[in-house]
């Protein structure tokens, strides 16, 4: 997994909408947190995703916005945001090309670890998580860099 402090590899690629994402066209817009998942309707991604959703007002307030990122294609990430109203983006890495970048590959090549970034707006990591099985974890993470993002502001 990258570290703290290192720049984060700039990705491209369709959200579930099919429309082409860049980090950094987002990053010039301010800090991202990145988070990546096994899969969309697995009850543990939908909790970490429903919790973000719930959350999503304070992230916002705190300049922050959230990007998921998973194997799957845009029309799971549709459907799995359309019945959930998760209203952030979902990538479709299909061929795993973020997930090698961040290094979050499952053991063997398999899976995707659940792993989370908070980036700032020049590119830089400035906290992580991986965390695969403990999804409170992760919402601890993401409150922390609300908190981090919102005293920043004043």
């Amino acid at each position: 997994m990258i570290k703290t402090g290192a720049k984060a590899p700039d990705i491209s690629l369709p959200d579930q909408d099919g429309n082409v994402v860049t980090l950094s066209d987002l990053l010039a817009e301010g800090p991202v947190i990145l988070y990546f998942y096994p899969s969309d309707f697995t009850p543990g991604c939908t909790k970490e995703a429903c919790s973000l959703r719930d959350m999503q007002t304070d992230l916002v307030a705190s300049g922050l916005r959230v990007v998921g990122v998973s194997p799957q294609d845009s029309a799971s990430h549709r459907r799995f945001a359309d019945k959930h109203q998760l209203e952030f983006i979902l990538l479709a890495d299909e061929q795993k090309q973020a997930v090698k970048a961040y290094d979050v590959d499952g053991p063997l090549g398999f899976g995707v670890r659940r792993a989370s970034f908070l980036i700032a707006a020049d590119g830089t990591i400035l906290d992580s998580i991986q965390a695969d099985f403990m999804i409170d974890r992760h919402d601890e993470f993401f409150r922390r860099a609300a908190a981090q993002m919102k005293s920043s502001q004043d």
